[in-house]
């Protein structure tokens, strides 16, 4: 499938703080009969049922609530007022949440959900299963538990130097519904609701977010980013509708910049989803990339209402190392997880993609006297 439809999102001119910087989206008509709303958690650690007999633990700071109308009449946001807020005092330890699933209906009309977990559980149960066919290189751990246990990390939005500042500084634009959070230029993540509302009231969520190694780096080693300055040419301009032109011009000139250059590596790859529930006329789904080792790869939740357009969306970007385990399953299951076939396809031979696979941290995943011979034969080629 396709990359998710912005359609009635409107790039603003971005704000730069450092190393960050923030690009609004704005609604032209904002989604009144399907409203978010934040339900606080005050950062306990989470238990997860996804099933009768599979949890995961993680870090859960918040999760959203929607709430729509099946007759398109205007929706109530549930829980908008964030009256817990980052002022509550600390807990002296961290306490344990047991949550019901990623995605629970609560009432007729209401869903409760965690953000970005929807879309990191899509990622942690690819081809979970592990082997589907027992070829003798699999070690018995790989066929009997698959790739249980499976982990990966992440860093909290408070530990990305100048989001916070950023956040809390800018101005949020008048009918703002959404932003795309770049570090060093890096898109690091996107976000969208349905109403300017929502928006003010989740707006400071984003700090509790989570986001990848690649963008905490740049946060932290990379130099201020430079700010996109109208240029206007004063000889031309003789009235005040020649400034108004001059200046939407230049507001023409930047979205077109953002949208086809800083924004292609999420909106002009195709990505694979899978729907995850329905909310009267809108579905909530997640979304995988492609996998493509070594360019931008997003991972994501979105709703979309009857005609396919994003009316909720938040993206989580991958960092190599997590695109490099998702291109090694993906290919691996194409070929039943044969790993001769395999490394034909990636043009390498056995043992090569058997150390690829320990230096993903898939090498529990092989026999060992397997995975031994491998590297003998390295270290042979070596010498």
């Amino acid at each position: 499938m396709t990359a998710p439809d912005l359609t009635g999102l409107a790039t603003r001119p971005s704000q730069v703080w450092g190393a960050v910087r923030l690009v609004p989206l704005v609604r032209e008509e904002p989604v009144e009969d399907l409203r978010l709303g934040a339900r606080l958690y005050g950062g306990a650690a989470g238990l997860v049922e996804v099933g009768p007999r599979h949890a995961y633990v993680s870090y859960i700071p918040h999760g959203f609530v929607a709430t729509w109308t099946d007759d398109g009449t205007p929706a109530a946001a549930y829980g908008t007022q964030l009256s817990a807020g980052t002022d509550a005092a600390p807990a002296a330890a961290m306490g344990l949440a047991f949550h019901r699933r990623t995605a629970r209906r609560e009432a007729r009309d209401r869903l409760r959900f965690l953000p970005l977990h929807l879309a990191l559980e899509g990622y942690l149960a690819l081809h979970f299963g592990g082997p589907t066919i027992a070829w003798e290189e699999w070690s018995q751990r790989a066929i009997r538990q698959g790739l249980s246990p499976r982990a990966e990390e992440a860093y909290l939005g408070a530990e990305v130097r100048g989001l916070a500042d950023a956040l809390r500084v800018f101005e949020i634009h008048p009918g703002q519904c959404g932003v795309l959070v770049y570090v060093a230029d890096a898109l690091a993540a996107a976000f969208a609701v349905p109403h300017p509302d929502d928006y003010r009231a989740l707006h400071p969520t984003l700090v509790q977010d989570l986001y990848g190694e690649l963008i905490h780096h740049y946060a932290t080693l990379m130099p201020p980013v430079p700010d996109f300055r109208a240029r206007l040419a004063g000889p031309g301009i003789r009235s005040l509708a020649d400034l108004r032109t001059a200046v939407a011009g230049q507001e023409h000139a930047w979205v077109r910049f953002h949208d086809s250059a800083m924004a292609a590596g999420l909106l002009e790859h195709a990505y694979t989803w899978q729907q995850v529930y329905r909310l009267g006329r809108f579905t909530l789904s997640r979304f995988l990339p492609r996998f493509r080792p070594k360019q931008e790869n997003h991972i994501g939740e979105a709703i979309t209402d009857d005609a396919g357009r994003t009316v909720y969306l938040k993206t989580f970007r991958l960092s190599e190392n997590q695109v490099r385990r998702g291109h090694l399953l993906s290919r691996l299951a194409a070929h039943d997880w044969h790993l001769a076939d395999t490394a034909d396809e990636l043009g390498l031979d056995e043992a090569q993609l058997g150390l690829r696979l320990e230096a993903a941290g898939f090498g529990h995943l092989l026999r060992q006297d397997v995975l031994d011979a491998y590297r003998r034969r390295r270290r042979n080629r070596a010498g």
